[in-house]
């Protein structure tokens, strides 16, 4: 027994001794040559290593390379398509002496990885040219090759620690970058699943990657494989199942995009996004993508920003001039959230009460960047809000092309009426060119002045219609290069805040000398509960460098007529009216086409927008303490009627 124990404690003694004295007597040299190789063999590159080569048995054997370069493409942009600083080989001990390197797991620290492509779009990874078959005709155009049944790459698993991968678009010079690699990379066969795990570094943010490609071989190959990829951050996350065929140049799939916050990512992207709290945050994109070349198509497009909700295509051809093409539907259009707030007017005290002048802002507006891009967008919405305007269903259309842009507005309903409208901007070059025309039917005054002017004396239904240019780069240059017409049409209406007729028949009896009773009636200022009726207002305007001119002002009743015109003169912040209220002479109700007048007021309306003087202009001969009282009464209730 003890001679057995003694014999197997000297074999133990041996079996470790040949252990440790392995690696002193494996070939090292032999087997990186081998390697270096078989690999120059398969992908026609050359594989140096410039630094130590350690080679370790436990627990499994391990090659540990240092400095290792492999070369790159013939043309490329640098001598090594990879530097790394150290790779370590785990090779199965069946495959040192058997001539078939097989290995079962490797890991590259700090990689220098560039993949490229040259002028004609050869991308520096295809790698197995040399062990391909010979191509057929069609596959030499195609750029294709096809791989032996028996060749075959069992790497299992690559691990990949720091360093860098570059991108480097040989036709148009773009460049991306990522950093800080801790991938894990699965390959039990080019026949089986590709599968990647882990993060990298893109433009200082984190991004965590989870990828699988069905069959390795169809990619190299050229042929159509299936992919699914996930990507997660703070920014966004990214969800894509598809397939990618021509070489990469023919991507489709189902595409599911979502982030918390438009705001961080064009921060991200060096673009300061001033916006609401409420604006600009959570949003979501799910379609169906193509990406094929330099065009990249969304259908079936569902997205949300906010509270919007969007639905429709979408093309952009990213070619050396980027175009859009859009056909969506925005649904229930609110864009108060992404519209900044009005101006208040500045606090004024009790002895400084009146309004202030209005300043046209003289800031100089680029619109260079129009340039940029052409575009052709049909948009549609069932409603759209912006500031106190609400419009119902509308539809409009948006070209772009060499800085020419055109905007037809192709429906609109609002304010119970509809139209048609078209706006022209020519951003060649500064001066910018703008032209416009509109046409509005069936418009409720009261509701669209008020939302869009705050002005809500005018009662009725009509029309507008305007044609007018203007050119400049700031909003004072656009004022005051106006031209053009404007024409107003509404009946069956009313002016609030005071009676007209009313007043022109109380200044008659005052003037005639019965000042009793009237007189009291002429005490009361702006009324809400009087208004004048009408059954017509109609009017034109001209403009010429933004000064309008208008001679036609007509409003009817049955009891009065007001004709006039005058000036606006909008770079001047000025208007200059004169105006002629008279009572029918014979009154026979709403269908009256009497336009007689006897008694008749001349009146004034003059002054800067913010203070406008309203004034009775009368004769000489009427200048007695009666006409002055007529004067001041009416011309108190005159001003109620007009804002003054």
């Amino acid at each position: 027994m003890k001679t057995l124990a003694k014999v197997l404690g000297v074999i133990l003694i041996v079996i470790i001794g040949l252990l440790i004295a392995i690696p002193f007597f494996i070939p090292v040299d032999a087997i990186f040559s081998k390697i270096s190789e078989q690999v120059e063999k398969t992908t026609g590159r050359t594989l140096t290593i410039a630094g130590d080569k350690d080679l370790a048995i436990f627990p499994s054997l391990r090659l540990e390379l240092n400095d290792v370069s492999f070369s790159n493409m013939a043309g490329g942009s640098r001598d090594n398509m990879a530097t790394m600083k150290q790779l370590d080989i785990h090779i199965p001990w069946s495959t040192v002496f058997s001539g078939e390197i097989k290995l079962n797991k490797f890991v590259i620290r700090e990689p220098n990885i560039l993949l490229e492509t040259n002028k004609q779009g050869k991308g520096n990874w295809q790698l197995f040219d040399n062990v391909a078959e010979q191509p057929t005709a069609q596959q030499k155009t195609s750029g294709q090759i096809t791989l032996p049944e028996s060749f075959d790459i069992e790497l299992g698993e690559v691990a990949i620690y720091g360093g860098q991968f570059t991108y480097l678009d040989g036709q148009t010079g773009a460049q991306q970058q990522i950093t800080d690699l801790d991938l894990a990379v699965l390959l039990k066969s080019l026949r089986k699943p590709l599968e990647l795990k882990g993060g990298i570094t893109y433009m200082d943010q984190r991004f965590e990657l989870d990828v699988m490609v069905d069959n390795p071989v169809k990619a190299i190959e050229g042929r159509t494989f299936a992919v699914e990829k996930r990507v997660e951050s703070k920014l966004l996350n990214l969800d894509f199942k598809g397939q990618i065929a021509e070489q990469g140049g023919n991507i489709t799939g189902e595409l599911h995009l979502d982030g918390d916050s438009v705001k961080d990512i064009a921060k991200w992207q060096g673009v300061t996004l001033e916006a609401k709290d409420e604006a600009f945050n959570a949003f979501s994109v799910d379609g169906s993508m193509q990406f094929k070349g330099q065009t990249f198509t969304v259908s079936k497009l569902v997205a949300k920003l906010d509270a919007l909700a969007i639905e429709g295509s979408s093309t952009l051809n990213l070619g050396e001039r980027l175009n859009v093409s859009a056909n969506v539907d925005l649904g229930m259009l609110d864009l108060n959230p992404y519209l900044p707030d009005p101006v208040d007017a500045p606090a004024q005290d009790a002895e400084q009460s009146d309004a202030q002048p209005i300043v046209w802002d003289d800031t100089k507006l680029d619109l260079s960047a129009l340039n940029s891009l052409d575009a052709n967008v049909v948009v549609r919405s069932s409603g759209l809000k912006a500031r106190d305007i609400k419009l119902g269903e509308n539809q409009f259309t948006l070209k772009l092309q060499n800085s020419l842009l055109n905007l037809s507005m192709d429906k609109f309903v609002a304010y119970e009426g509809q139209g048609q409208g078209k706006v022209t901007l020519n951003a060649k070059q500064a001066p910018y060119k703008i032209t416009t025309g509109f046409e509005l039917k069936g418009i409720d005054a009261e509701p669209l002045l008020t939302d869009a002017v705050k002005f809500d004396k005018l009662l009725g239904k009509g029309s507008m219609q305007w044609q007018l240019t203007t050119q400049g780069q700031s909003q004072k240059d656009f004022v005051n290069a106006l031209a053009g017409t404007l024409g107003f049409s509404f009946a069956d209406g009313a002016i609030k805040g005071a009676n007209v007729a009313e007043l022109v028949r109380k200044a008659k009896e005052l003037l005639s000398g019965n000042t009793g009773a009237l007189t009291e009636g002429l005490n009361t200022g702006y009324d809400e509960s009087q208004k004048t009726d009408f059954t017509a207002l109609t009017g034109t305007m001209t403009f010429d460098k933004g000064v309008g001119t208008n001679s036609d002002l007509s409003l009817k009743s049955p009891l009065i007529r007001v004709t006039g015109g005058g000036t606006v003169d909008l770079p001047a912040t000025n208007v200059n009216y004169r105006l002629v209220t008279g009572i029918v002479n014979s009154i026979e109700g709403q269908g009256t086409t009497d336009d007689s007048t006897g008694f008749k007021i001349p009146m004034r309306i003059k002054g800067p927008f913010h203070k406008v003087d309203i004034s009775l202009d009368v004769s000489e001969a009427a200048k007695e303490q009666a006409t002055e009282k007529v004067k001041d009464k009416v011309k108190d209730k005159l001003k109620g009627l007009f804002g003054g």
